[in-house]
Formats: C-alpha cells, structure tokens, sequence
C-alpha cells in the first residue's frame, strides 16, 4: 500500500459503532457509572464525543455542561446549545468567571501582561501564539504575545520565560475550574467524566493536566484531527461546527488552535504526523506531499521536540516506590 494522502480515510461507520460498543463497556462495566457526563464547547471534538455518548448510553443518561468565562466567545455556547438540542441531551450552564476570579486567574495573568506592555488593561483583548509558517522557516517554538485596543490597534513582543509561564500558569485555572465542575455534576448523578481530547491534542501535548486532561474516559484519544472531522460528517454534526476553525477559546483575543500551537492546517500535519510514526522515508513523504526534504525534516523535528518537552503531562502519577499510580491516558 506504502505512504498515500488517503492513508488516514476510515470507515466511520465502522469506527463509530467500534467506539460506542468499548465506551458503552468502559462506562457501565469498568467504571460502573450509570452515565456520562461531557463539557461542551461548540467546538467539533466535544460535539462527535456527545454524539458518540448518546449512541452508546442513551440520551436520558447522558448531561453536556457548558463552561463559559467573561472572556469566551458568545459563538461557543450559541453552538453548543444547538449541537446539544440536536442530540436531545439536557444541558447544564456553569459560568466559572466567579472561581477564576477567586482564584486570582485574571489578575494573575494580568500582571504578567503589564510587565510587557505596561499600558495594558480590561479594555484591551489579548492572545499568545507561536511564530506561523513552519514549513517556510525553521523557527522554534517561542510565544509571543498580542494584546489589540479597543481601537484594533495590535501590537506583538516575544514573551520572556517568566511572563510566559505566569500567563500559562494563570490561564490554566480556566481548564481546571471547568474539569472540577464537570466532576461535581458526574458525581452528583453516579456518571463518569467523558474527556474530548483527539490524538494531536493528547500526543503533543496541548491539554492542561488535570484540567481538560483529567477524565475518566477518552473515547477519541486515538483519533488524528483530520479523522474526528471525518466522524463529525457521519454523524452529522452542525455544519457550522464542522466547519468552524478550531479554537482553545481561552484568551479574549481570537485564536486559533493553528495560531496558538501546532503551527500547521491539520490536513498537512495529520499525514506527515502519521508518516513520522509509521518510519515512512523522508523523500518518499516529500514527493507525495508535494514539499521539500527540508521542510518535512523540519516539521518532524518539532514534533518530536513537542512530544519531548510534554511528555510529563502524559505520565501517570510517580511513586516512592518505583511504580506508577493512575493518571492521564498515555
């Protein structure tokens, strides 16, 4: 068969009714929980694992919790509402802009802001992202940061360690605050905690653990982005999600997953991602993907520095003694 641009093409039928009998299982037999429960966003990965939780538990036993902030876009509930009337499952609204803000997450990050751009304050949005255009040039994984004015005036520094870690550190509450919701309501009814991370999310690390890692159950944990897309058309999810770009809808400045992280369109990075893994010759990849050795060597070499540098969000809590006790998926 060798490497081809079709390599990743599943049978969703197929793969749908695989997913729905193990998550069925791992529910109700391994967890013993009588549902599930799922964070919805209005984004394609919660969207196909609501699908996927009604098909395999039943829409009476199945809750979408919608998690907005002060700083969420109105589009994310407006489509999460929508995908969850569509699946006729009960929804749950949690506004988690009070515990941000008794956790100083606003403030937090705030000040880290003000050290680069002292003029900065509520009035202004703000998004951090890395340099675009990794098949172009070999730039390393260095954040910058943008804040936009209320005139739309944009302005952009390279991020220094230490606000880059204060920025992250306090954004994080965001995923954390949102996973300690989604498990109160879990335990509130016996149900489990349905995760949405997809495979690019888990694998290079772009989850906050214990935050929107923490869960109970992956059931799309093994699928590249490109594939959940595929998923999302069978099962007819809304054609604006589907065809909405996928956001982390964390900073109150627009942004991109692309933008913000994996610095490629996931119909290019799924397939070279897939030939890295399967030890697929750099030329032939070059010559089906229609790029240079160069530029497939380069974006090889930043997954591979992305898996290194995340690998501890993926381990399972360290021991005293030299076991490891449960964790994250991985």
């Amino acid at each position: 068969m060798g490497f081809h641009r079709h390599v990743l093409d599943l049978d969703p039928a197929q793969e749908v009714e695989r997913i729905v009998a193990q998550l069925r299982r791992d529910v109700l037999e391994r967890l013993h929980r009588r549902g599930g429960v799922v964070g919805i966003s209005g984004g394609v990965d919660s969207s196909v694992v609501l699908a996927l939780a009604v098909r395999a538990l039943g829409t009476e036993r199945v809750v979408g919790v919608l998690l907005p902030e002060k700083e969420s876009s109105p589009e994310s509930v407006v489509l999460a509402r929508q995908v969850a009337r569509q699946f006729g499952v009960e929804t749950v609204v949690e506004d988690v802009t009070g515990p941000l803000i008794g956790f100083g997450a606003y403030r937090r990050r705030d000040e880290a802001i003000r050290a680069i751009f002292p003029e900065y304050d509520a009035t202004y949005k703000v998004k951090i992202t890395l340099p675009p255009g990794i098949l172009e040039r070999g730039t390393l994984n260095v954040f910058r940061l943008t804040i936009v004015s209320p005139e739309g005036e944009e302005k952009t520094r390279r991020l220094r360690p230490q606000e880059l870690r204060q920025i992250v550190a306090a954004t994080n509450f965001k995923q954390r605050s949102r996973m300690a919701m989604l498990y109160y309501h879990a335990e509130l009814r016996d149900y489990a905690v349905i995760g949405t991370a997809n495979k690019n999310e888990h694998d290079q690390g772009f989850f906050v653990k214990y935050g929107d890692g923490g869960a109970d159950v992956m059931p799309i944990v093994h699928l590249y982005k490109t594939q959940v897309y595929q998923l999302a058309e069978y099962l007819e999810i809304p054609e604006e999600i589907r065809h909405r770009p996928p956001t982390s809808d964390t900073y109150s400045a627009p942004s991109t997953q692309e933008e913000f992280f994996f610095r490629l369109p996931f119909e290019v990075m799924d397939l070279l991602w897939y030939a890295q893994e399967h030890g697929v010759p750099v030329p032939e990849v070059a010559q089906v993907m229609g790029l240079t050795e160069e530029q497939v060597q380069r974006v090889f070499d930043d997954l591979i520095r992305k898996r290194r540098t995340t690998d501890y969000l993926r381990m399972p809590i360290l021991r005293l003694d030299g076991g490891r006790g449960g964790g994250a998926v991985g």
